[in-house]
């Protein structure tokens, strides 16, 4: 198992809520890493967040390990959610913030 597969599995454990994302909460580096931090952030902000733009080895071997090839990517209770467009409309019919609430993650602003 390679170093950056071992790191990403650590993040997934120690993280009920991780977003690898372009940028970071606060200065997203492309438009639907931004629209899904927003969306997550409307939810919780209870989040780790890894920005693979800094981190070349995660950047690549995270597609291979998710078997989701791009970014962003959402991952609760170690489980792949999806990209997105699949984080936006699961914040639009309330299935996000379910989501969040049914593992018992702090969902307060």
């Amino acid at each position: 198992m390679t170093d950056a597969i071992k790191r990403i599995k650590q993040q997934l454990q120690d993280n009920n809520i991780v977003i690898y994302m372009k940028g970071s909460p606060e200065h997203p580096s492309c438009g639907f890493s931004s629209q899904a931090v927003q969306a997550l952030s409307s939810c919780t902000s209870n989040f780790f967040y890894v920005d693979v733009l800094k981190d070349s080895d995660i950047r690549l071997a995270l597609p291979k390990y998710s078997q989701w090839p791009t970014f962003p990517q959402l991952w609760i209770n170690k489980r792949l959610i999806g990209g997105c467009d699949i984080i936006l409309e699961m914040l639009y019919n309330g299935e996000l913030l379910k989501l969040i609430q049914k593992y018992n993650i702090d969902s307060s602003l």
